[in-house]
């Protein structure tokens, strides 16, 4: 199973909707508090360019984005397989180049 951090904060409605859904894949996650340490607010800074949205997620290091980015790769079904929970999915030539025209580079 992949490796998955959270950023997130107290009384943030996206961050508890993105542990929600990865509740619901029975995926374990980090969560990492901002706010808790100068080192953390720091760490965050960097592995985020500056983002000043939370949550901000990362799996397997991957820098995925925050909770709208999220639920872009479960409606791709591509989340799934990211997360190590199912095969990579068999998408063909033209969809992925659909998806890079459009924007949805996933």
């Amino acid at each position: 199973m992949a490796k998955v951090e959270l950023y997130t904060n107290r009384g943030c409605g996206a961050c508890v909707n993105a542990k929600r859904l990865l509740d619901s894949k029975g995926v374990a996650y980090d969560e990492i508090r901002l706010g808790s340490s100068r080192r953390t607010d720091l760490e965050f800074r960097v592995r985020t360019n500056g983002s000043k949205t939370i949550p901000q997620i990362f799996i397997d290091d991957e820098w995925i984005g925050g909770f709208e980015e999220l639920l872009k790769f479960d409606k791709a079904d591509e989340l799934d397989w990211r997360l190590g929970l199912t095969e990579r999915p068999n998408v063909s030539f033209f969809t992925r180049i659909m998806r890079r025209l459009t924007g949805r580079i996933y």
